[in-house]
């Protein structure tokens, strides 16, 4: 499928995503914060400097976008033109993420990942739960390190 834009356009638009305070990151932020909990973002001695640093805690939060981080969910689409670059691009970020969570696992820290599907075009009900969810296990993962996926069905 062509794309329905040229290509300087679509450079453009594509320029104009941001990759830090995006939506889903300023929800999981202000209401981490909201129930207590602290952190430092984007640490940049840690591999891969994810989202969240909540260092008392010894956990890192990575909310991904299902579009940027290849997640095969109802918001992940490849796209239809410049299919080799994409494909490279996309899974090459799935790689380095994985290889980060091993290393931040390696180094005794707990790792959550909260995918957009689980946050976007969720009611506020599911929402909340999912974000209640993330909450304790923050708070109560006994066994560190430890990983955790939050997304729809998974939960």
């Amino acid at each position: 499928m062509a794309d329905i834009v040229d290509r300087k356009t679509r450079s453009r638009m594509m320029s104009g995503i941001r990759n830090r305070n995006t939506r889903p990151e300023l929800l999981v932020r202000s209401q981490l914060h909201a129930r207590g909990l602290r952190y430092r973002l984007n640490v940049g001695a840690l591999p891969g400097r994810p989202d969240l640093v909540l260092t008392r805690h010894q956990s890192v939060v990575l909310v991904h976008g299902c579009f940027w981080h290849g997640h095969q969910c109802s918001l992940f689409r490849w796209p239809g033109s410049n299919r080799a670059f994409w494909r490279k691009k996309i899974l090459g970020n799935v790689a380095r993420d994985q290889k980060n969570v091993e290393r931040l696992l390696d180094l005794g820290w707990s790792v959550a990942t909260i995918w957009e599907c689980s946050l976007r075009g969720q009611s506020p009900e599911k929402v909340v739960r999912t974000l209640d969810r993330v909450e304790t296990w923050i708070r109560k993962s006994r066994v560190k390190p430890a990983c955790r996926v939050f997304e729809p069905g998974r939960n």
